[in-house]
């Protein structure tokens, strides 16, 4: 995530108006998108929950979650009258968490990009609680004990790897974070060995970004990017069918929606992810978030520029989608 998010109130009405809801049909009309389909019987559902977090389901297979963070608390990040506090508590909402991904099970995988608290906050207690294995990086790796979790229950990964879950097939790709218009990364930093356990916000540093190529047994091959950067080389050849792709939240990173789309070969699906309000309750419509950053208008606009034959879809909270 990007502090470049914040402040993006500040045009609104007295008595707290926000930006324009969107999601589902009405983010699509607004964007000139066509909407996603519905889950079927015999194929992966992919259900958005907010931020860069998603939860797939496959049949006679246990989930696939990728940075599940569904406990939403303020920070200050969207709040033009209250300064970003960079010691803000960490907090889960187990009833929440639960609700959503507790009956996951242990053969689940848990698939982490980095260890911003929007991105790994609820990860230690869906691993504790179910018993799924997490992938992230080292700093994923050494967060995560620090934060309850066996060291044997995580896999540590850099990129390059290509996994196998029971069919389900993982591919690693390195990647890159978005960058804050002074051109730099909120909280950077990394951990090479276990840390004190975080309290803040601040104590979750991102750590290195990983991206993740999916190709579930019965689905398309489906990229999910958690932080709006990229290196071309690194995402050269996957060619997805579908790419979940973070909106950027500054223009920092040259060209970053043309050059990625070229790098990826212009999937048939486009699904952005990273827009949404995510210190505001998991209730659709989602509520836009993009601020000054890229709204999701002018992301379809690119879109359809740079790859005129792929469809943008922007999904709602928790649908279940075929893609």
């Amino acid at each position: 995530m990007s502090i470049g998010r914040r402040g993006f109130l500040r045009g609104a009405a007295v008595g707290g108006a926000l930006s324009p809801l969107l999601g589902g049909a009405s983010a699509g009309a607004a964007a000139g998108v066509v909407p996603p389909r519905r889950g079927g019987g015999g194929e992966a559902a992919f259900r958005w929950l907010g931020t860069s977090g998603w939860r797939i389901d496959m049949p006679g297979r246990a989930p696939v979650l990728v940075d599940p963070f569904l406990t939403r608390f303020s920070t200050g990040l969207f709040d033009p009258d209250v300064p970003f506090d960079r010691k803000t508590s960490l907090t889960v909402d187990a009833g929440v968490v639960d609700e959503y991904v507790g009956d996951v099970g242990e053969s689940a995988v848990v698939l982490v990009t980095h260890c911003h608290w929007d991105h790994f906050s609820d990860v230690p207690h869906i691993a504790t609680t179910t018993g799924a294995r997490v992938v992230g990086t080292l700093t994923a790796y050494h967060l995560a004990q620090a934060m309850g979790v066996p060291a044997g229950q995580v896999s540590p990964v850099r990129g390059g790897e290509v996994l196998d879950f029971d069919g389900c097939v993982v591919e690693v790709v390195s990647s890159r974070h978005s960058r804050n218009k002074s051109h730099s990364v909120t909280f950077p930093g990394v951990h090479v060995s276990v840390p004190g356990a975080p309290s803040t916000i601040a104590d979750l540093p991102e750590g290195d970004t990983l991206a993740f190529q999916v190709r579930p047994p019965s689905g398309p091959s489906v990229f999910f990017m958690g932080a709006s950067d990229f290196a071309e080389r690194e995402v050269a050849g996957l060619a997805p069918d579908v790419a979940m792709v973070a909106l950027p939240s500054t223009s920092s990173t040259h060209e970053y929606v043309p050059r990625l789309l070229e790098a990826l070969e212009c999937p048939e699906t486009v699904v952005p992810v990273h827009w949404d309000h995510f210190e505001r309750e998991l209730a659709n419509p989602p509520v836009d978030g993009t601020g000054e950053g890229m709204g999701l208008e002018e992301f379809a606009s690119l879109v359809r520029r740079v790859s005129p034959n792929s469809r943008v879809v922007v999904p709602e909270y928790l649908r279940p989608y075929t893609f």
